[in-house]
């Protein structure tokens, strides 16, 4: 189950073997059957994750019952509520397994041990949090500027493997649309083609 983390930490960062084996050592494996919550609202995060197998989304529900899923999460993929994880507080949001899943978790404390016997690891997690926060950044704007039309078409070209692997109804909650508004994007495109 390691090899992945071990691939996805070389991406980011130099360590040594042993260095690697003593961060790696850190996480704890959990198995997640498909429809089954890593994380509920209201409860406090006490984890990061790395996804090992599966498929995860995390959303929000708003106040009129509506979801809204900020993001989706897949092999070699990091997960978790970074806000209720960093100030201990209760989360708003919600982290399912859309199907059988496997996570590396790791602890707050453990992550404050590693960053403390081990610096590079501080390296890996500013590194992954100045790439997510662009990827933020990029999808605020391209709600706020673009038709949900470019926002379907830029889903399929950037995230091709989740196609098959995603009802409507979750790729439209993603692009905060209706499925059925999605599903006349889908004919409009193919018409075109």
């Amino acid at each position: 189950m390691t090899v992945l983390l071990k691939q996805n930490i070389a991406k980011h960062i130099s360590l040594s073997a042993n260095e690697t084996q003593q961060f790696c050592a850190l996480f704890e494996q959990k198995l997640i059957p498909k429809k089954s919550f890593l994380l509920r609202e209201g409860e406090i995060c006490k984890f990061e994750g790395f996804v090992t197998k599966g498929l995860f989304r995390v959303y929000h529900i708003d106040k009129n019952g509506f979801e809204q899923i900020l993001y989706f999460a897949i092999e070699n993929w990091w997960i978790t509520d970074i806000d209720s994880f960093t100030a201990e507080t209760p989360s708003q949001l919600f982290i399912e397994a859309l199907e059988d899943s496997e996570v590396l978790l790791i602890s707050k404390k453990d992550k404050e041990f590693a960053y403390a016997n081990l610096p590079q690891i501080e390296k890996l997690f500013r590194v992954m949090t100045q790439k997510t926060h662009v990827a933020l950044q990029r999808r605020m704007i391209d709600n706020l500027s673009k038709t949900a039309e470019s926002r379907y078409i830029e889903f399929t070209e950037k995230y091709p493997q989740l196609l098959q692997r995603l009802s409507n109804i979750q790729i439209g909650a993603y692009l905060g649309i209706t499925n059925v508004f999605l599903s006349n994007i889908r004919k409009k495109i193919a018409v075109k083609k």
